[in-house]
């Protein structure tokens, strides 16, 4: 038996990166997939967004696991969008149990920068918000929500060279150290109804966001077009270990233990997938 056998799961992002991997790892534990995914881009995030098939490739590998999956294209800004996708899943399964809120972009060198700003806050504090809130009628005791964060969300951003160069990578940052404080006021006042709230955090990911020419530059600021040649050497600064970045697997296993029966008890956590980022990187002066 799975370690969430019988269970469904709603997971946003799920198209391809992260959110693709936790869909597919849940069903391998045995729970049904309510996926959901905007498959279009966003002007002002500088790499392309996952698109219609990768959503249906998601939905081959979670049916290849033996489990059943509901797909819907719906944009986490949009909490109407977000209701009707989720309530088609809850009316095909009759249930739901676990929420993955793991939708977000990378704004760094976005432009125009007000827009970047905007668009990162609306999908990944949001978007975030969302999909835990249209989740929250549903749930009951038992139930388990986790937010995907970022080591970057728990690191002194204070002293920034130069404030306001760069909104939408600031905006990214604001929007993971917010949700954050959201999931731990949350999981308070939920955990006398059994329902849990967690938040996974991150380092480097080896997804399509990581491997992108905005973050290239943010990581090879004196290359005006750096590849991934030149920046993969460079990823390795936010690690106290000694990689460049994790792979999905590694923060899906997280997101299965923090949703099954052998986390009955944890909730309000800050679970780090970080390499030893928040070691290095954690002003303790702050």
């Amino acid at each position: 038996m799975g370690r969430v056998e019988g269970k469904v799961a709603f997971v946003t992002g799920a198209a391809r990166g992260q959110g693709r991997s936790h869909a597919v790892r849940l069903a391998e534990e045995g729970a049904d997939i309510i996926a959901v995914d905007l498959c279009e881009d966003i002007p002002t995030i500088g790499y392309a967004m996952a698109r219609p098939e990768d959503l249906e490739e998601t939905a081959r590998l979670v049916e290849k696991t033996g489990r059943r999956i509901v797909t819907a294209q719906a944009d986490v800004r949009d909490v109407a969008q977000l209701r009707a996708a989720l309530d088609a899943g809850i009316a095909e399964f009759g249930k739901l149990d676990i929420v993955v809120a793991q939708a977000g972009v990378a704004g760094m060198k976005g432009e125009p920068q007000i827009q970047a700003w905007c668009d990162v806050i609306d999908t990944n504090l949001i978007g975030t918000i969302n999909a835990i809130q249209v989740s929250l009628p549903h749930l009951g005791d038992g139930a388990a929500i986790v937010a995907t964060g970022s080591t970057a969300a728990l690191m002194d951003t204070s002293k920034v060279d130069n404030p306001g160069a760069d909104l939408g990578g600031m905006a990214y940052v604001h929007s993971k150290r917010a949700l954050t404080h959201y999931v731990y006021d949350l999981a308070t006042h939920l955990a006398p109804r059994g329902i849990r709230a967690n938040v996974v955090h991150p380092t480097n990911c080896n997804t399509a966001m990581l491997q992108s020419e905005p973050m290239y530059r943010s990581f090879r600021p004196d290359l005006e077009h750096p590849t991934r040649v030149d920046a993969e050497p460079a990823f390795g600064v936010q690690q106290a270990m000694r990689i460049p970045y994790v792979e999905p697997e590694d923060i899906s296993n997280a997101i299965v233990y923090l949703v099954s029966e052998e986390a009955r008890y944890v909730t309000g956590v800050q679970l780090r997938v970080d390499g030893g980022g928040y070691l290095k990187w954690y002003d303790y002066h702050v």
